[in-house]
Parts: structure tokens; sequence; C-alpha cells
């Protein structure tokens, strides 16, 4: 009778733990990449650029159903141009990825890290989270809406933060015409 007793507890033991521990965790579903898009649009002084950029791997983790945390990699070497066509689209994308601005043989992927998640509406959460590009880590905040299985957000990302200057007013003169602004914008529409 005792060691049934003991076991008894034992075994209770054991699944609380096992309860605790997963309940830490939360619910982590895996973004659906082949469902999900990522969108940039660059300005400079005379238009914008737009293109596409692919999620490599991520994952929203959920409490409760509710947003608790998350985690991207992107990989940087898939990054498009969408607004032109030919030899000019080909030169923008091979420019993006040297090293004047994203430097993709050395640096192939970006991450975004969820650090603090707060509750804003229903279907609405403010994100503060490290993002890391070309190997430097920011913090950024942005807004996140989750509707059923699918979430969006906007991003602004200051790129001199990550040392691409490549056409910056903050750090050449003279470039008139010529300047890129230094935020552009990420938009991000996800399923999982």
């Amino acid at each position: 009778m005792k060691n049934s007793i003991k076991n008894t507890a034992t075994l209770v033991i054991i699944a609380f733990m096992t309860f605790s521990f997963t309940t830490l965790e939360g619910d982590k579903k895996d973004i659906k990449i082949e469902r999900s898009k990522v969108v940039w649009k660059g300005y400079k002084v005379t238009g914008s650029h737009t293109g596409n950029i692919s999620i490599k791997s991520g994952q929203l983790i959920f409490d409760n159903n509710q947003l608790k945390g998350g985690q991207f990699i992107i990989d940087m070497s898939t990054i498009t141009v969408t607004d032109l066509e030919g030899d000019y689209k080909n030169q923008i994308e091979g420019h993006l990825k040297s090293d004047d601005f994203f430097g993709v043989t050395k640096f192939p992927q970006a991450s975004l890290t969820f650090t603090d998640v707060k509750v804003t509406g229903k279907n609405s959460y403010r994100v503060i989270g490290n993002i890391t590009i070309k190997g430097k880590t920011e913090s950024v905040s942005f807004d996140l809406s989750i509707y059923g299985n699918k979430a969006n957000a906007s991003l602004k990302i200051d790129r001199t933060k990550f040392d691409v200057r490549y056409g910056s007013n903050s750090f050449f003169d003279g470039l008139k015409d010529k300047a890129i602004y230094d935020e552009f914008d990420i938009i991000v529409d996800m399923e999982f």
C-alpha cells in the first residue's frame, strides 16, 4: 500500500513538472513559409523601389491563445525587386545583395526575436524585439495583428543602424537626387 501511494505521488509530481515546463514554453506555431509574404519598400529622393524577401523559418508562441513570443529567420539571398524588369532589375538586386547594402555572402540571414509582447486590443499586440541585420542587433517595436491563423505587421527600419550606409545623407554630403532615405518599410503577411 505504501509503495502504491509513493508511486502515485511520484507520477503526480512528474506529471505536474512536465505540465509546468510545457506551459512555460507555450504553444509554438510554425510559420507556413510558402503561404507567407514579406514585402520591402525603400525610398529615395526621386521615388521608391519595392520587392520581396523570404522567411526561412519562424514561429509564433501563444499561451491560452494569446501571443507571448516569436522568432524568425529571413533568407537575405532571396531579396528581389518587383517594380522593375530586365537589366535594371538585375542591377538593383545585385547591388542590394552586395556589401554596399546587405552583404548576403557574408551575412546570409537576418533574424527577429520578440523580447516583449503587450496586448493592445482584441486581435492586436505591441511587440518589441531584437532584429539582427549584417551581424548588428538593434531593438525594434511594431504593431502586430492576428486573425485566426494569419498575422500581419508593418515595421520601419533605419538601415544605417546596421551599417547599411550607401547613398545615405546621414553619412555622405552632396548626394542631392541620388540620396536614399535611411528608413525602409517591411510589410509582413504570415500564415501559421
